[in-house]
């Protein structure tokens, strides 16, 4: 039987991107987002796309439609991918509470109401693999980054305590962090060939990421080949976290 994954936000540039690699490598996909009309798009794509509407932050629709997916894609679950978030670049002065309440929203307490969904079905199977998507902003201090680097370093801390208490049933749980990725949700930064430009400055490697490089890191660590990594936070970010290059001269 081949491996079912559920993707959350599957819709979106990186989650449509895993989907894409994972239906090209033979795996049974389905996934959750909020637009019935950008599902049944990417649905006509990919034949055989399992999909459910749902709003991530909402524990109570999640938990059901991964249920109900679970169920279609033949009661077992190998993988989740959680791929939603937001960006918020305002620094902490200018942040309304609706604004700072809404990213944690979407990018801490999403994960966590997915997270625990997934979590009873691969205990119980005795096997699973979990990849939930952080931020360079997490772990590097970066300007008008207070909520984002808050949310996506619950996220981090998040993969680090599951991994620790699920290790036993042999569920996986890693964290991918990228920089700045090309997707539709980072177009407002990457609006002006001076804006993209200075981006790509940002990274050492001097380029935006795209969400095929992404989804490739997500992928190997759904994969066999990953079996024995867990507890971890991979940075997909072009050098941005932990390298400091020579200045061109």
């Amino acid at each position: 039987m081949a491996s079912f994954v559920i993707i959350a936000g599957i819709t979106g540039g990186i989650g449509s991107a895993v989907a894409r690699r994972l239906h090209a490598a033979g795996f049974v996909v389905g996934g959750y987002a909020r637009s019935a009309d950008k599902l049944a798009a990417l649905a006509a794509e990919l034949p055989g796309l399992e999909t459910a509407i749902a709003e991530a932050t909402d524990p109570a629709g999640v938990e059901a439609a991964i249920a109900d997916l679970i169920a279609r894609g033949g009661g077992r679950l190998d993988g989740y991918v959680h791929a939603v978030g937001s960006i918020l670049l305002k620094p902490l002065h200018l942040m309304s509470l609706e604004e700072w309440r809404r990213t944690i929203d979407l990018n801490l307490n999403s994960a966590f109401y997915g997270l625990k969904a997934v979590v009873g079905p691969m205990q119980a199977q005795g096997a699973g693999s979990v990849v939930l998507i952080s931020s360079v902003a997490a772990g590097t201090g970066l300007p008008s980054h207070e909520a984002i680097a808050a949310a996506k370093g619950g996220v981090e801390g998040l993969v680090r305590a599951t991994a620790a208490s699920y290790a036993s049933r042999n569920v996986r749980i890693n964290a991918v962090a990228p920089g700045l990725v090309d997707t539709p949700m980072a177009a407002s930064l990457l609006g002006s060939p001076q804006a993209r430009a200075f981006s790509e400055k940002l990274h050492p490697l001097g380029r935006i990421g795209t969400a095929d490089q992404v989804a490739a890191t997500i992928v190997h660590l759904l994969s066999p080949e990953a079996d024995w990594i867990t507890g971890q936070v991979w940075a997909v970010d072009g050098g941005m976290s932990s390298v400091r290059p020579r200045p061109k001269a």
